[in-house]
């Protein structure tokens, strides 16, 4: 990952949160003939301390065959995205020498990947996915509602994933290499666009840097 100094993130705490809001990753694992990426995206776990990522797929999954032995993997999580525009710079009316770029957060994990296929793994690692996102409901479901068979029936068609997390690489690029003017023409420009801006306006709220350009 391409990773200027403005940019990188050293804060693991910072990593593991953007991980616990973003948890689809995309795996990539690294195989003899090349490489494979998970054809769909896959809801992982990461502990407080980043030491272990952790998931399921089905049976059936192309992903289990390929980690069937230990295996290096990286998973890469996505966080808001938005395409920045040269008129959100006040810079432009200045002197005019801007172009469009795109802010986004993302977070990489490296590791070794092994299969888990214990049925008290399986049955403790759906059941903490189910309620990291639950949580926040009123009225949240768990696992445990559903008939005990039903799901010891269903635990026989997945597999587990656990990666030992060797590193974690974090890049918030959100214009830190512009001036607090420009950056804050950003923000404002970024909240009035869309849903999706207003969430990476929200994210280069919250991280303001001091002035890095130079």
């Amino acid at each position: 990952m391409y990773e200027p100094a403005p940019f990188r993130v050293e804060d693991k705490a910072d990593m593991i949160a953007l991980i616990r809001a973003q948890p689809l990753g995309l795996l990539v694992a690294s195989r003899a003939d090349g490489f494979f990426a998970s054809a769909d995206l896959v809801p992982f776990l990461i502990d407080d301390e980043g030491l272990f990522l952790r998931a399921h797929v089905a049976r059936p999954n192309p992903l289990a065959q390929t980690l069937a032995e230990p295996r290096a993997v990286l998973v890469v999580f996505q966080g808001p995205q938005a395409y920045i525009s040269p008129s959100h710079y006040p810079s432009k009316q200045a002197h005019g020498r801007v172009v469009p770029t795109w802010n986004y957060a993302m977070v990489q994990a490296e590791g070794v990947a092994r299969l888990r296929d214990e049925a008290d793994w399986k049955g403790a690692q759906v059941a903490a996915l189910t309620d990291s996102q639950e949580g926040t409901r009123a009225a949240p479901w768990a696992v445990s509602d559903a008939p005990e068979a039903f799901v010891a029936a269903q635990l026989k068609g997945i597999v587990g994933i656990e990666i030992e997390i060797a590193a974690l690489k974090g890049k918030y690029k959100l214009s830190q290499n512009r001036d607090a003017a420009d950056r804050d023409g950003v923000i404002a420009g970024l909240t009035a666009d869309s849903p999706a801006g207003g969430d990476v306006a929200r994210l280069m709220a919250a991280r303001k840097e001091p002035e890095t350009r130079g």
